[in-house]
């Protein structure tokens, strides 16, 4: 590729999430409205949040039972009160989304092509609350390119 490459551009900026305890927001537009708002046309955006508690994930936006199957999955996997769980601080729900967490994750990367996020037709961007509170979240987006 024979291109002379011009300067890259980085653009940060984070929003918060209100959730409502257990379950998921769906945070597509806020993060497309953030990358729209970069000018970035060709790179990625890192989406990130600073919990160890609720995660981000890539998952189905079109038929909400893929989300209550997850849920469903997952409470079985990592049952609320399992007696395996030392830490259990802030109630029976403490590790068991301390785990959810970890295995799915609080950062994403998506292609950026055209000022607009690359997701498939059927994907969405979504924050995971494990806890079964309601809770405000924190995520930033961070995006690179020219």
């Amino acid at each position: 590729m024979n291109r002379a490459m011009s300067a890259e551009q980085v653009a940060q900026d984070s929003f918060a999430v209100h959730t409502h305890g257990r379950g998921f927001s769906d945070i597509t537009a806020r993060v497309d409205n953030l990358v729209s708002a970069s000018h970035v046309q060709t790179g990625i955006a890192n989406i990130f949040t600073a919990h160890t508690s609720c995660s981000l994930l890539i998952s189905e936006n079109a038929d909400p039972a893929v989300r209550r199957d997850l849920e469903r999955w997952f409470a079985r996997a990592v049952p609320d009160g399992d007696a395996i769980f030392e830490h259990d601080a802030e109630g029976p729900d403490d590790m068991p989304s301390h785990i959810r967490a970890t295995l799915t994750g609080v950062t994403l990367t998506v292609p950026v092509h055209g000022g607009k996020l690359q997701l498939g037709t059927w994907q969405g961007i979504f924050l995971w609350e494990h806890r079964t509170d309601p809770h405000q979240r924190k995520v930033m987006v961070t995006v690179l390119g020219q």
